[in-house]
């Protein structure tokens, strides 16, 4: 290659890339297609029937709650939000992991030279696939009882807020509203401003709202607040005393459980630093313990 095409191929890159880059600086010409819904949008009920149209994932899950006869956990999905479509895909995947991994696993050894019987891989993937069918169940478990600690520790600042909203002269009904509101957007305060909305909208009680919440999300504090606003509608007592008192023991409650659930952790810590003692004295005393061999023999 000559002077002369080097010359040439170095230019015409040069000029491409300049072309392409005034390309991408210069305004482009709207699209056809685009521009043209625009102009004529499809109508809504259309719009909206294909956003809501299910995918792959959640339809299997649906076929999933037909076909498979098992009692799912309601209360702690509808506390964590999670659809039961969801949470038996996952058990399904996890069981299928289970069964096929131990084949991977075995492929892998026979490639090395290490020979399995065959029966192997079946049994250990049928034992993990029981296993892998208990794990969502057990994270479930977990998760809801964090989130109903979670919950209370929310319910108590919300009884506050009332407490304050009462303090100040505002009804019972209304203090509740305007504490569900300032409360932010945490997932305690979202239900709670949700389920008394959906009652001013059903034009139903605050209580029997409340109370249906706590029972159905199986936390007991909202059963306590719904029995507040209940006697206040119906005996027309003043209830500012008792929700602070009310607040005031569920924080003595939840500091407790904290300070417990932090004595057993250091309680479990005991273990592990009594065997690093033990391993630490062993390495110290090896030696000697073999010198004391060696001259005895």
């Amino acid at each position: 290659m000559n002077t002369l095409t080097t010359v040439v191929l170095c230019g015409g890159i040069g000029g491409a890339g300049l072309a392409l880059l005034v390309n991408e600086l210069l305004p482009a010409a709207p699209k056809l297609g685009p521009a043209l819904e625009r102009l004529n949008p499809e109508p809504a009920p259309l719009r909206r029937e294909r956003a809501v149209e299910p995918s792959a994932q959640a339809q299997l899950g649906r076929w999933l709650v037909k076909k498979l006869p098992i009692t799912l956990p309601r209360r702690e999905l509808d506390l964590l939000g999670q659809s039961a479509e969801e949470f038996l895909l996952n058990k399904a995947l996890l069981v299928l992991l289970g069964l096929f991994a131990p084949s991977l696993f075995m492929l892998a050894w026979v490639l090395i030279g290490i020979q399995v019987p065959l029966y192997v891989p079946g049994v250990v993937g049928v034992v993990l696939a029981a296993a892998f069918w208990f794990v969502p169940d057990l994270t479930l478990r977990r998760d809801a009882g964090r989130a109903r600690a979670e919950c209370a520790h929310g319910i108590a600042v919300y009884l506050e807020l009332v407490a304050l909203r009462l303090a100040a002269g505002i009804a019972v009904e209304t203090a509740l509203e305007q504490a569900a509101d300032v409360g932010g957007r945490g997932w305690v305060f979202t239900r709670i401003r949700e389920t008394l909305l959906r009652a001013r909208v059903e034009r139903t009680s605050q209580w029997a709202a409340l109370k249906e919440l706590g029972d159905r999300l199986e936390v007991a504090v909202l059963s306590d607040v719904a029995d507040f606003v209940q006697m206040s509608s119906q005996e027309g007592a003043s209830i500012y005393d008792t929700v602070r008192h009310r607040a005031k023991s569920l924080r003595t409650e939840q500091l407790n459980a904290e300070a417990a659930e932090a004595n057993a952790d250091t309680e479990k810590m005991q273990a592990p630093q009594a065997v690093l003692c033990v391993l630490v004295m062993a390495a110290m005393s090896f030696p000697a313990v073999i010198n004391a061999f060696t001259q005895t023999s």
